[in-house]
């Protein structure tokens, strides 16, 4: 009997337990609602602008290979590469005791046909001669002199002056050496003009307008920053690559700086420049015949809303209009995705 009743006390007990306990509900759902977890975004500004990083060997912008413009044998080089000379210096001489043996002999030829026609223009004076044999006189002083002159040019050929200022790049005679006319003999760069070239894409090249600052790198001076003015934009694109050479002007006193023709010169250069774009996944946005939409976290619902595109640039797509700063979106496919979904956000895409 006894037995019997501690049983019935159990059992009341139990069920009054059970009466008592709050409802269990899924950790998804509110209300008895089932919320579907997403990834979500927040849209800030970011910076769309488009980077590329072009390349190209320093150069001086201005260089000269000096030839020979006669015949003969050096006897004197006043310079050496690295050199600096200035307009006009003498860098070498060859021998010209032919020419100036020449010359001294025009020089007599033309004095005596000088003379001739002086006393000829007299005789003229008193009607003595034709003018006939005047004119043959006169003809024969302009030959005479123009011989002299053409010695005097080719002993002048034999000094071979600096065309501009500029450092010695390369020397290719020496001492004794004869030489051919048309041969090279010295080179020679401005090194207050050092430039590089670098090839831009046809879609890029529209970026940039002449008078441009841009930055440049150097391999060879990792620690300097040197800001470059582009001067020039070439007419024509490359048939192959169909890139177009822009020509970067570096500072006046880059050579003193360090900066040697043949260093390896990097252009990070920003252009379309969108520095505060509002943007958002572009896999967040979905189509609608011509129309493009997101969906919007409004409350732990989705909010479907259409919106205006712009650029994309790898992962992200600029929203022109439609989104403020501040709200939230889905951030992946919304193809699956309906409006007024209810949703708790489980992963948040920065």
């Amino acid at each position: 009997m006894v037995r019997a009743w501690f049983s019935i006390v159990i059992a009341g007990i139990f069920l009054a337990g059970c009466s008592d306990a709050p409802s269990q509900t899924n950790g998804n759902e509110t209300g008895g609602e089932r919320r579907t977890p997403i990834a979500a975004y927040e849209v800030t500004p970011r910076d769309l602008s488009r980077q590329l990083t072009l390349s190209a060997t320093v150069e001086p912008r201005i260089q000269v290979t000096l030839t020979s413009r006669t015949q003969g044998r050096v006897t004197d080089i006043h310079v050496e590469e690295s050199d600096a000379v200035e307009a006009a210096a003498v860098m070498a001489q060859f021998d010209v005791a032919e020419q100036q043996a020449e010359l001294r002999r025009a020089e007599a030829r033309a004095y005596e046909a000088q003379l001739e026609f002086e006393r000829l223009q007299q005789l003229r004076e008193s009607n003595t001669i034709s003018i006939s044999e005047l004119q043959r006189a006169e003809a024969t002083y302009a030959a005479a002199a123009a011989e002299r002159d053409l010695w005097q040019t080719r002993i002048d050929f034999g000094s071979i002056l600096a065309p501009l200022s500029g450092v010695v790049t390369g020397r290719y005679i020496e001492i004794g050496e004869s030489v051919e006319a048309q041969q090279p003999l010295f080179s020679l760069a401005n090194m207050h003009e050092l430039v590089v070239r670098p090839g831009v894409s046809e879609r890029d090249i529209r970026h940039l307008t002449v008078g441009d600052e841009v930055p440049v790198l150097l391999d060879g001076l990792p620690d300097n920053e040197f800001r470059g003015t582009i001067r020039r934009i070439f007419p024509i694109a490359d048939r192959s690559s169909r890139l177009l050479r822009i020509e970067v002007l570096l500072p006046e006193d880059a050579f003193e700086q360090g900066v040697r023709p043949g260093f390896l010169g990097r252009l990070p250069l920003t252009v379309d420049p969108r520095p505060n774009a509002l943007a958002v996944p572009a896999a967040a946005i979905g189509e609608d015949a011509d129309k493009r939409y997101i969906y919007r976290v409004v409350d732990e619902r989705l909010e479907r809303t259409t919106i205006e595109v712009g650029i994309t640039r790898g992962q992200w797509t600029e929203v022109l209009s439609g989104i403020e700063e501040g709200d939230v979106v889905l951030a992946t496919n919304p193809i699956d995705m309906r409006d007024g979904t209810a949703v708790r956000i489980v992963n948040w895409r920065g």
